[in-house]
């Protein structure tokens, strides 16, 4: 059915709420304030829908032209209260904690920021995004939120002839410049000379990986052609990164969380990371611990977090291939660092924190209601919230980054 509502307010997933005499709406494309058409379904206890058409638009909504997958076209400034609310409340309503929400960091770029980006290939020929929700496919062009390199590789491969594939993932350096291409679909021979191609045309490099039912890149891959990695700088450290592999998508905003992230951390003998990936963070807590220990599952993670650190003269930063439930063999450790998916941490991975008991947890967040239930854990446990921030890695959308800082209770 077909409603005029009005919104009240944002909620965590990057949904409108209204109300109607049935009860709860949950929309996609409303901002507060606005009143709206809507096409709404009951679900088991309440409505959900679409804005099919916005009636009266608030003074803030702003839309630079985004994509699909933005779902908060609000004036920058605008956005970042809402961003810090997700946050205060998932902490008063999931968490039970009264504690002091520090203001929210921008990101330091809102617009040109993201350095990797994933595209569906439209039927009629080159690149597309999916609507979420419905999967339409939009085709790419102009993406304000696309770092220059990026949308550089982006009008490229739009006159590309990419037949045979599923998708095409992008990495891009802003430290250099410099992209890489990640061709998803098919099989890995048939594309080595459009791999070739690509690099002549200007692309530093070129992956293959096979279409997962489990994820991009989680299955077998292989490299192509040019560069294996680029250079990409957080802070004063430059550390390789790949489209092959986890790495943060606004470096700049990344960089001023790690670097607050080892302050808060303080000094200390061993610190332990979990879920580190190629180990930005740990080489940033390696300036105040004598050893520190990095640990993820994914290979190509670790080799390359053992290359910068020899590189980069790190000799008391070591790394393991281990799945974060395996902490405990790895202590003890004063501090533990999690940076965890957005499914926040496994209750065997919080037993092996709980075992380890470390004095203090820096917990670095995706999702602020994984988190949030995490700290109640924590607390029950015996640690206090002692510091949370809001970082704002992805301007235009509902996402919100959180750094925390527990310590253990006295006894």
């Amino acid at each position: 059915m077909v409603s005029e509502l009005t919104i009240e307010k944002l909620v965590p997933g990057g949904m409108a709420l209204a109300r109607t005499s049935g009860g709860v709406v949950l929309l996609r494309g409303g901002l507060p304030g606005e009143r709206v058409r809507a096409r709404i379904e009951r679900k088991k206890n309440h409505f959900v829908g679409e804005v099919l058409e916005v009636l009266s638009p608030s003074p803030d909504r702003y839309d630079p032209g985004l994509p699909p997958g933005a779902d908060l076209p609000l004036r920058y400034e605008a956005q970042l209260p809402v961003k810090e609310g997700f946050v205060r409340e998932s902490l008063a309503r999931v968490a039970r904690l009264e504690a002091q929400l520090r203001p929210i960091r921008p990101s330091p770029a809102p617009l040109g920021y993201r350095t990797a980006a994933q595209f569906a290939l439209h039927p009629l020929g080159g690149l597309a995004y999916r609507s979420p929700g419905s999967g339409e496919l939009v085709r790419a062009e102009r993406d304000p939120l696309l770092a220059g390199p990026l949308q550089r590789a982006v009008e490229l491969l739009n006159t590309w002839p990419l037949v045979g594939l599923e998708e095409v993932a992008m990495r891009a350096s802003l430290h250099t410049g410099e992209v890489q291409l990640g061709l998803i679909g098919g099989k890995a021979r048939y594309f080595r000379k459009a791999a070739e191609g690509l690099v002549a045309a200007g692309v530093a490099g070129v992956w293959w990986g096979a279409a997962d039912p489990r994820g991009r890149f989680r299955g077998p891959t292989r490299f192509l052609a040019g560069r294996e990695t680029l250079l990409e700088r957080y802070g004063g450290l430059d550390v390789q990164v790949d489209v092959v592999s986890f790495a943060q998508v606004n470096p700049q905003a990344a960089a001023a969380l790690y670097a607050e992230a080892a302050e808060l951390a303080g000094r200390g003998g061993h610190a332990l990371e979990l879920y580190g990936g190629s180990g930005v963070l740990g080489f940033f807590l390696a300036r105040g611990y004598e050893r520190v220990t990095v640990t993820d599952l994914n290979r190509r993670s670790v080799q390359k977090g053992r290359a910068d650190a020899a590189r980069l003269g790190l000799e008391n930063v070591r790394f393991a291939r281990a799945d974060a439930r395996e902490a405990a063999r790895f202590g003890p450790a004063d501090l533990v660092a999690v940076d965890p998916p957005r499914a926040g941490l496994g209750r065997e991975t919080l037993e092996a924190i709980v075992e380890l008991a470390p004095r203090k947890i820096v917990y670095v967040a995706c999702d602020p209601a994984t988190w949030a239930r995490d700290l109640r854990r924590l607390a029950d446990a015996g640690w206090r919230l002692d510091f949370a921030r809001p970082y704002d890695f992805f301007p235009y959308t509902h996402h919100v980054e959180v750094l925390s800082l527990l310590s253990r209770k006295p006894a």
